[in-house]
């Protein structure tokens, strides 16, 4: 049996999708605010810490 027979049987999977679309669209704005607010400094000081010895 198909993995589509499985999904024809719930009732409401057509949710889903609009589900995970909504989170991953939200997600993605809220990394992109958070990237182009952020200062300079704060991300040059990301910048060497993996460099950074202390």
């Amino acid at each position: 049996m198909k993995f589509i027979n499985y999904l024809e049987k719930i009732s409401g999977v057509s949710i889903y999708p609009v589900v995970s679309l909504i989170l991953f669209t939200s997600m993605f704005v809220i990394v992109v605010l958070y990237a182009m607010k952020t200062s300079k400094e704060r991300i040059s000081e990301m910048e060497k810490l993996p460099l950074d010895e202390n």
